[in-house]
């Protein structure tokens, strides 16, 4: 089945104007989604709109409101909410480029794959803004409509296609000063900041997604396997007696990371002995076996 695209339209560099497409970039429904089942009858639960005081109520008679104070609400009817609509527009403008680094992370919301039109024209224009922006090493920032909403997005080079990332506006982020202002102020110890940071460039190395598996979602679909094949959950041979492996100890920081910087050292260790202990073999089995040849 192919994909549908999120968004058709055009994306424009001052005058270069080429046809453009848009797919999300993430797969929500790989996610598993569990519902609420009434266990006595097996049925699905389903939820009906209630009005406190009244009861279950007809969807042509609810509207939207902004709670003003508590209980008390700014109605806003439909047709209002619609004038206020922006129209999809059908053109994203990169009005300004910025480097990667500048854009704070906790702006970026939504990823979304961008194509080219199917046409040699919009190819070669699109092929011309990334490499443009791949080797100046910059993101594109424009607005877009849809859906009645608009949106700030930030389009950078991703292998051979683009990448939009819909961005919060600033009002949207809360502030970290005052969440931050409890962390109280202390010069952390010279050695153990240097022992943290040996930590860290042993442990250092590039970024690979696939290293990183969801336990929790693989104990779920084994547990959901099982249920639906056997009916019955199998007993877990490795949970022992249930005790978890932290001894739930305090440990002392200097010491844990002295440990931590010594068992690696020592993992070091043992594999060059073994290297060693195997190269001296393998020097004495070619020896013995020279002295036999002789």
């Amino acid at each position: 089945m192919a994909l549908r695209a999120y968004w058709k339209g055009h994306l424009r560099l001052s005058l270069v104007n080429i046809g453009i497409e848009l797919y999300t970039a993430t797969a929500s429904s790989r996610r598993i989604s569990l519902r609420q089942i009434h266990k006595p009858s097996g049925k699905r639960i389903r939820y009906q709109k209630v009005a406190e005081g009244v009861g279950p109520v007809d969807t042509d008679e609810i509207v939207k409101g902004f709670e003003t104070s508590k209980d008390e609400y700014v109605i806003l009817e439909p047709d209002e909410l619609d004038e206020i609509k922006l129209e999809s527009k059908r053109t994203i403008d990169l009005v300004q480029f910025v480097e990667a680094c500048e854009i704070d992370p906790r702006y970026f919301e939504k990823p979304y794959y961008v194509v080219p039109s199917d046409d040699e024209v919009a190819a070669e224009g699109f092929t011309v803004i990334r490499e443009a922006l791949r080797k100046h090493k910059m993101v594109g920032l424009g607005q877009m409509a849809v859906r009645g909403r608009d949106y700030v997005v930030a389009i950078k080079p991703c292998g051979d296609g683009l990448l939009l990332e819909t961005l919060r506006f600033a009002d949207e982020i809360r502030e970290s000063d005052k969440i931050f202002d409890d962390i109280p102020e202390m010069k952390p110890d010279k050695e153990m900041l240097d022992l943290a940071g040996e930590l860290i460039e042993r442990k250092s190395a590039p970024f690979k997604p696939d290293a990183f598996k969801s336990k929790y979602a693989d104990a779920l679909k084994e547990l959901i396997k099982e249920k639906k094949e056997e009916g019955a959950l199998s007993e877990d041979a490795s949970s022992g007696d249930g005790k978890s492996g932290s001894s739930g100890k305090v440990v002392d920081l200097m010491d844990a990371l002295k440990k931590s910087v010594d068992k690696g050292s020592s993992g070091k260790k043992k594999s060059s002995s073994k290297s060693s202990s195997s190269r001296s073999k393998a020097k004495s089995g070619s020896k013995s076996k020279s002295d036999k040849a002789a």
